[in-house]
């Protein structure tokens, strides 16, 4: 989840005039689907969502995407839609005219819904609903929502959605305790279905990586939405004490992964390198890379520690041991799905880490099996997701058959 503005081009894409009718290819029906999230380059994460997205329904039907984009080029670039729509520059006119053209808008996935930013994800669903079009709510996380204008938002906004799908228990819980009535259904991330992708010639050697050495990857991340009162000091100190663990203890090198490599994570990073002792044993990666790629890197690492939820997933998907630090509860709904267990981040001092991460290397042969054994049912609930998407789609083009739309 990503809280900065990128930059967007606004020249390029004025706002779509309205498609009454539906485009045929090939004498079928082409299906015309928004998607709307924190894209535009700002997290790989989020990327690895949108991608994972946009791979399944075209496999499952013939689309023509728009996206809903912090930053218009990064967005064309990296996915290759049809349409972007610069979502933060449009005013309600034209997003209003996008939104118009569209078979179903779905918001998300992601962790999308909370106090600062609830009312900008939501315009374009609560346009969509002015205007008759589908809402599905796509594998998000929910929270924190403490002020009442934003909880009364969100309630009134999914009450009206057709599908609502989460990717964990707590925004399950959250979405029912402000009062969301339809049913919401437990998914998963749709990140859990990357592909790896080939790394660019000689990348390790040009990050500076010894292959012939142990690595273990690590991922530190800034407070954001999600826990806003996290204590990053604390944060700082624990990761250093945990990298010099590891340097020493496991004979190992570390290698710090951004995921947000043009914002705070590069920053963090640093700052749990000035604090370590072994600085020379740790690197910090520098290139830029697409999901599918640092999906593959990580298949280089023996072990991996972290706080952002894509960089767990990664290593899930790589069937790595690894210690998390959850800061939020999408993690924690990770860990669950997994059933590994791992306290709070508040409630972790240094001894307490070390020892987990001590407990998790003497234990990684297990943990290896165990993560794999567990993987292909959370992947096929990640699935669920494009399942329902696709059968809304099906369900508004026979509704609109019987009314002679």
């Amino acid at each position: 989840m990503e809280e900065r503005e990128a930059s967007t081009r606004t020249t390029r894409n004025k706002a779509a005039p309205r498609q009454v009718e539906p485009k045929e290819a090939g004498g079928g029906r082409v299906f015309r689907v928004g998607i709307s999230g924190s894209y535009g380059g700002l997290n790989l994460g989020d990327e690895a969502i949108l991608g994972s997205m946009i791979s399944q329904l075209r496999a499952s039907l013939p689309v023509e995407i728009t996206v809903f984009s912090r930053n218009v080029e990064d967005t064309r670039q990296r996915h290759r839609v049809e349409h972007v729509q610069p979502v933060r520059q449009l005013n309600r006119r034209e997003a209003r005219a996008v939104v118009e053209g569209l078979d179903v808008f779905v918001l998300g996935g992601g962790g999308i819904l909370y106090d600062n930013e609830a009312d900008i994800y939501l315009r374009e669903v609560m346009l969509a609903h002015e205007l008759g079009v589908p809402v599905m709510v796509y594998a998000i996380s929910a929270g924190p929502l403490v002020r009442k204008a934003n909880r009364d938002l969100v309630r009134e906004a999914l009450n009206r959605a057709a599908v609502i799908t989460v990717r964990d228990r707590q925004g399950h819980r959250l979405l029912e305790e402000i009062g969301v009535e339809p049913d919401v259904r437990i998914t998963a991330d749709p990140a859990l279905l990357l592909e790896p992708e080939p790394l660019p010639k000689d990348a390790l050697q040009r990050e500076g990586i010894d292959q012939a050495r142990r690595l273990i990857g690590a991922s530190v991340r800034e407070p954001g939405p999600a826990a806003p009162d996290m204590d990053m000091d604390h944060c700082h100190s624990l990761f250093a004490n945990a990298a010099d663990f590891i340097a020493d203890r496991l004979d190992a090198d570390i290698v710090f992964v951004p995921l947000e490599r043009q914002h705070v994570d590069m920053q963090h990073s640093y700052a749990v390198l000035s604090r370590m002792q072994l600085v020379q044993r740790a690197t910090l990666l520098k290139g830029e890379y697409t999901p599918g790629q640092l999906l593959t890197l990580m298949g280089h690492f023996e072990m991996a520690i972290g706080m952002r939820l894509h960089f767990l997933i990664f290593a899930a998907l790589q069937g790595l041991p690894f210690v998390a630090l959850p800061y939020a509860s999408k993690v924690t709904g990770l860990l669950q799905d997994l059933d590994l267990e791992m306290p709070p981040l508040h409630h972790v001092n240094t001894g307490r880490l070390l020892a987990n991460v001590d407990r998790s290397w003497d234990r990684r042969d297990f943990l290896r099996s165990h993560i794999r054994d567990r993987m292909p049912t959370l992947q096929e609930r990640a699935r669920e997701n494009n399942r329902l998407l696709v059968a809304l789609l099906h369900a508004n083009a026979s509704m609109r058959s019987l009314k002679g739309d």
